[in-house]
């Protein structure tokens, strides 16, 4: 069963390309144009029909992230907020960019790799480096200008406090 279906809010719309307005893809050199949008249409639909049934979705060509460098997050839903919790291991608090764009909260950052010397040669490397990026669409009910953010042991923990007046209608209904 597919939990997601459930949730009352849909934090990732703009993550999976599910708003409104498309995010235009550039074509690689060397790429013909249509051949482009026919191999994005091709993966979205593939993306969706692995999603159905609960398998992990593949990872599209066009400027997207592999799984290893896209962080983590836990996203908690309470009477008075709302807690995002990042994963960020190996980031420091300065490589990481947290905005607010229109009804979108966008987390970027890098991990950097460290300096090695000649005499360093290695065997294997298991660690990843490069950009991340998590677009978070925001619920009605979020109080953009009372966003807090604070940075611990690899945890970027983000507050997004909710305002009274718009709540979820979800209510229980007695069994009989």
């Amino acid at each position: 069963m597919n939990l997601q279906k459930l949730s009352p809010w849909n934090w990732f719309k703009s993550e999976r390309g599910d708003a409104e307005a498309p995010i235009p893809v550039e074509p690689r050199q060397g790429e013909l144009t249509p051949f482009a949008g026919l191999h994005q249409e091709l993966d979205r639909w593939m993306n969706d029909v692995m999603r159905q049934f609960g398998m992990p979705a593949l990872e599209s060509r066009f400027g997207e992230m592999p799984s290893l460098l896209r962080p983590r997050l836990d996203i908690a839903e309470r009477d008075d907020e709302y807690v995002i919790s990042v994963e960020v291991p190996g980031v420091e608090e300065k490589d990481i960019k947290l905005t607010l764009d229109d009804n979108r909260l966008i987390v970027e950052g890098e991990k950097r790799q460290e300096s090695s010397t000649q005499e360093d040669r290695y065997q294997r490397i298991e660690r990843s480096y490069g950009s991340f990026r998590r677009v978070l669409d925001l619920p009605a009910d979020a109080q953009r200008e009372e966003i807090q953010a604070s940075f611990a042991h690899g945890i970027l923990k983000i507050r997004v406090p909710r305002s009274g007046e718009v709540r979820s209608n979800r209510r229980e209904i007695p069994i009989q």
